[in-house]
């Protein structure tokens, strides 16, 4: 008489599966995470294993005859339960003696083993490989190499000592030096300070002023020079008349030789007697070397 109730009023359905491990007899059934009734009798149905799970449910909630009856896991320490997936887009109602779809949902302790399986691979293959460099490092580190190694590291440890002692040695120059540092830092503050005021004073002259005063003369200097070229004024005459130029030279010229004439003969040109003599007569200077 175990897992059935004799004065009230069930239906009796079943579900065909390969293997119901962890479930058995008097396990809850439910729909929704509402217990609707039990498990009564689990039995083989014929000789290749197929296993009846036969439920004894309240007429309650109704569900469709191609309803899924799921064994399931709620927990880790609760044994296995059924529950019924109603297939809402079936109207017609399951019957006592109807046939439910029969299917396993994973616990958490498949979908644990699921997850932790690749995981497992892919650890052994972390440690094969951690092997074989371990193998490799090995061979590679021979008596000669670990030497090797061990003079670097020696090496290193005297060359750290060495920076130490430079850097204490730069530390005390920089503490004996701090004043004249300090003094040096004031020194390029002021003469900062200076520059600026001479920049200062710059920026106040007006240059341009200055430089429209320099522009006029230039602009002077360029007319003056265009009226040369251009024959105006005395120095464009002198500069641009041939005939003028002629002219300046021959008198140039006949002034130096009336010079020299005078200098040669000055009684030509100045005949006075203090003592009554008689003047000389006049004679002719000789012709001039330039007109023979």
């Amino acid at each position: 008489m175990k897992g059935k109730d004799l004065f009230s009023n069930y239906k009796i359905v079943y579900a065909e599966y390969d293997n119901v491990e962890g479930l058995s007899k008097s396990a809850p059934v439910t729909i929704n995470g509402l217990t609707i009734g039990k498990v009564s009798d689990i039995s083989f149905i014929n000789a290749k294993g197929k296993i009846l799970v036969t439920m004894q449910l309240k007429n309650d909630f109704p569900f469709s005859k191609s309803s899924f009856a799921k064994i399931y896991e709620p927990g880790f320490i609760a044994g296995k339960q059924i529950m019924i997936e109603p297939n809402y887009k079936d109207n017609s109602i399951a019957q006592s003696g109807d046939k439910l779809i029969g299917d396993i949902k994973p616990g958490l302790t498949a979908l644990l083993a699921e997850k932790l399986e690749p995981l497992q691979e892919k650890i052994e293959k972390m440690v094969v490989s951690a092997d074989v460099l371990l193998k490799n490092i090995n061979s590679v580190l021979d008596s000669k190499t670990k030497e090797s190694l061990k003079n670097s590291i020696a090496n290193l440890d005297a060359t750290i000592v060495e920076f130490k002692g430079a850097s204490k040695n730069v530390n005390e120059m920089l503490a004996d030096n701090k004043v004249k540092i300090k003094s040096t830092i004031t020194n390029i503050d002021k003469a900062s300070a200076n520059f600026a005021k001479v920049s200062d004073s710059i920026a106040k002259i007006n240059i341009s002023n200055t430089v429209k005063k320099l522009e006029n003369t230039l602009a002077n200097v360029d007319k003056i020079l265009v009226d040369v070229q251009t024959g105006k004024g005395t120095l464009g005459k002198l500069a641009k008349d041939d005939a003028l130029y002629t002219n300046f030279s021959k008198t140039s010229k006949e002034l130096e030789l009336l010079l020299q004439d005078l200098r040669l003969n000055p009684t030509r040109y100045v005949n006075v007697s203090l003592f009554g003599k008689k003047n000389k007569p006049y004679k002719a200077p000789a012709a001039d070397s330039d007109k023979k």
